[in-house]
Order: structure tokens, then C-alpha cells, then sequence
């Protein structure tokens, strides 16, 4: 074979290539949202330490305050027991206790696994049980494997999108500084 005929080959081969990977890569998810964007509303079941809330959750009725969308794989799974225990532990810090400021943690977990692992772990906040992906997917967190990624959206209290966390990583410290940041500058933003 010449030298021209095998580099005829290489190239053939080489053009092929990208088609070929391609067709065997998965298609990528939709983007997350990007800050200013608004916040696309919903209204969900959720749960605290207490049960199930009498009323559910409906994101347009929390104007005019700070909303943390934390979305996370599985309760009480490692990782995610280590963010929303980071959480708890900076529930005052970060979230200003509640002031103006609703975190929610969010996970396609059903009401009753929320509730008891709320209840254990004595955490602060509502968990939005999404077990329907309805949230997930309007949010880009939905994996499509039966789970959502870790992702967080800080909701300024016009209800646009204020930060984004894509992924979110639960074992930064900078991570936490950098939401507590973004929560103060949203709420800055309302006066």
C-alpha cells in the first residue's frame, strides 16, 4: 500500500470517528437555568421535621423572600446527608434562620422518607417531595435515572433566578461561602 493510499485510510477512519462517538454517547440534559432568568413556578408536597405541611409548596407565594432550591440525588445517602447536615449546621449563618430566606430541599424521595429523615437528623427546613420529577425536570435537575442531580438555584425575591450551583459540591467549603454570599446579594436586591 502507498503512502498516499494509506494516508486515504487514516483519514477515512479519522472522519468516521465523530460520527461514530456521537452515536454512542448519551444525549446531554437540558442546560441548567441561567441567572436571570425567572424562576419557572410550581407547587409540590413537602416535608419537615413536624409531618407533612398541611399546605403545600408554591413558589410564587414565597415572593418577596430569598428561595434556595437545593436539589440532591437520595436521602440519607452519603453525600447528600453531609450537604443538608451542612446545612443544619449553617442554618443560621446561611439562611438567616429562616428571615426572608426558605430553603428547600429537593428529591424525588417520598414525603414519608423526608419526614423521617427530617425528623432524625433534626433539620430546620422543608424538603419538597418530587416523586412526580415535575420540579426536576422544569429545573434541568432531572437525571433520568430515577434520581436528581445535585444542583442549587438561589431565587431572588422577584422570583428570578439570582445563582446557580451546577453541580453543587457538598464538600467545598467554598461552595457554602459562595451560596451565603449569593443569598445576601438576592436579598439585597429586594430593598
Amino acid at each position: 500500500m502507498s503512502i498516499r493510499s494509506r494516508f486515504a485510510a487514516l483519514a477515512a477512519s479519522i472522519a468516521f470517528v465523530p460520527a461514530l462517538v456521537g452515536a454512542q454517547s448519551a444525549p446531554a440534559g437540558p442546560a441548567p437555568l441561567k441567572v436571570g432568568d425567572a424562576a419557572p413556578d410550581f407547587t409540590v408536597a413537602t416535608a419537615t421535621a413536624a409531618g407533612l405541611s398541611a399546605k403545600p409548596f408554591k413558589l410564587s407565594e414565597h415572593r418577596g423572600e430569598t428561595v434556595i432550591l437545593a436539589f440532591f440525588p437520595k436521602a440519607r445517602t452519603r453525600g447528600c446527608t453531609v450537604q443538608m447536615e451542612s446545612y443544619r449546621d449553617r442554618y443560621a449563618e446561611l439562611f438567616k434562620s429562616g428571615q426572608k430566606v426558605t430553603l428547600v430541599g429537593v428529591s424525588v424521595d417520598p414525603d414519608s422518607a423526608l419526614t423521617s429523615w427530617a425528623k432524625d437528623a433534626k433539620f430546620p427546613f422543608q424538603f419538597a417531595a418530587d416523586v412526580d420529577r415535575k420540579v426536576g425536570v422544569a429545573y434541568a435537575a432531572n437525571t433520568g435515572e430515577g434520581f436528581h442531580k445535585r444542583l442549587l438555584y438561589v431565587i431572588d425575591p422577584q422570583g428570578k433566578i439570582a445563582y446557580v450551583a451546577a453541580p453543587f459540591n457538598q464538600m467545598s467549603a467554598d461552595a457554602y461561602t459562595d451560596l451565603g454570599s449569593a443569598i445576601t446579594k438576592a436579598g439585597h436586591g429586594a430593598h
